[in-house]
């Protein structure tokens, strides 16, 4: 029983000091058929590292312009983005992992899009993709509920260079094509809304 007492004390003193790491996931995503994983371990009382992960599945766009002329296109997306990240707290009163703070990042992204089009006598299938590198900075607010439940926040700007590809002959992808990138502008807003557990 006294072998158990300590360890068991040492795992209560460190969950009094506050939790170290979180799991979160993006709650918007799934509308896009992504699913977002954020890991966030703590540095030091004022600073954490995070990974975020994401995953997007077969998301379907519906009708828009076919590339041999006007029609119905249904134009397929997949890929995977990473984006790690500095957090610098800025309260006082809080440690890190909960509080408002600034947060540095890099972003890497690749999406692969197929589609079918239904128009004019060269239907027919096409494919192309996308590689967006960026970095940007994002403010955000971590809360932690019950020394258990993770609540994260954020909102800011990027910019991204990108270069699109097709081996489809006769079609010229637009990177305004993909999901979240205009044709005219390499600048983005980056924002979202976790929830998870931290420990």
């Amino acid at each position: 029983m006294k072998k158990l007492l300590l360890p068991a004390l040492l795992l209560l003193a460190g969950v009094a000091r506050g939790q170290n790491n979180a799991v979160k996931l993006d709650i918007f995503q799934p509308v896009l058929n992504t699913l977002a994983i954020s890991f966030e371990h703590k540095l030091s009382e004022s600073s954490s590292f995070q990974m975020n992960v994401a995953g997007t599945f077969g998301y379907t766009d519906g009708e828009s312009f076919g590339f041999y002329g006007t029609g119905y296109d249904e134009i397929t997306t997949s890929g995977f983005a990473l984006t790690p990240e500095y957090r610098l707290y800025l309260s006082e009163k809080h440690p890190a992992l909960e509080g408002f703070y600034v947060a540095p990042y890099l972003r890497f992204q690749h999406l692969s899009q197929s589609g079918s089009d239904y128009s004019g006598p060269n239907s027919g299938r096409f494919e192309s993709s996308l590689n967006a590198f960026g970095l940007g900075v994002t403010v955000g607010r971590h809360w932690i509920f019950k020394q258990r439940f993770s609540l994260d926040a954020y909102f800011g700007p990027g910019y991204a260079f990108t270069a699109v590809s097709s081996d489809t002959p006769g079609y010229t992808p637009r990177k305004g094509d993909f999901i979240g990138y205009s044709n005219n502008l390499n600048y983005d807003i980056r924002g979202g809304l976790t929830f998870g557990v931290a420990f």
